[in-house]
């Protein structure tokens, strides 16, 4: 199981902040921006090779899952 922020949404805040310094801003001049998007990925034979039962209700609510 992986929660963590959003590697799409990361690489798109990086391209536009490489865009601005491109553009002549100063990176000193640039906000320090956090991912807000969080994504819940589970890996469904890892669970069952350690014996884990993963509920339906937190199956539900993953972004993806592997099987």
């Amino acid at each position: 199981m992986s929660y963590a922020g959003s590697f799409l949404e990361s690489h798109r805040q990086a391209g536009i902040q490489t865009g601005r310094i491109l553009k002549g801003e100063r990176p000193a001049d640039l906000p320090v921006q956090q991912i807000t998007k969080v994504e819940l990925f589970i890996n469904l034979k890892a669970a069952q090779q350690l014996g884990i039962t993963v509920p339906p209700s937190l199956l539900g609510r993953a972004d993806e899952v592997f099987e």
